[in-house]
């Protein structure tokens, strides 16, 4: 993990920290680059789907007839 200096926006990262329930400035930053890389990451899957990323799972699904006894 590298160290870096930023200059951040103090009521934002306060903001931020009560949304993601995060204590420590460090926290917060690390869980809020987490959220918009998941979110990203959802949103190109979800245009995936959208494309036909799974066309084998678009029809009718079959059921299989129950055992007779």
């Amino acid at each position: 993990m590298s160290r870096t200096i930023l200059d951040v926006d103090d009521e934002l990262l306060a903001e931020a920290g009560k949304i993601l329930g995060t204590t420590t400035k460090k926290a917060t930053v690390n869980a809020a680059l987490k959220a918009v890389v998941d979110r990203e990451k959802r949103r190109q899957f979800a245009d995936w789907l959208k494309s036909g990323g799974l066309p084998d799972l678009t029809g009718p699904v079959e059921t299989a007839e129950p055992d007779a006894a």
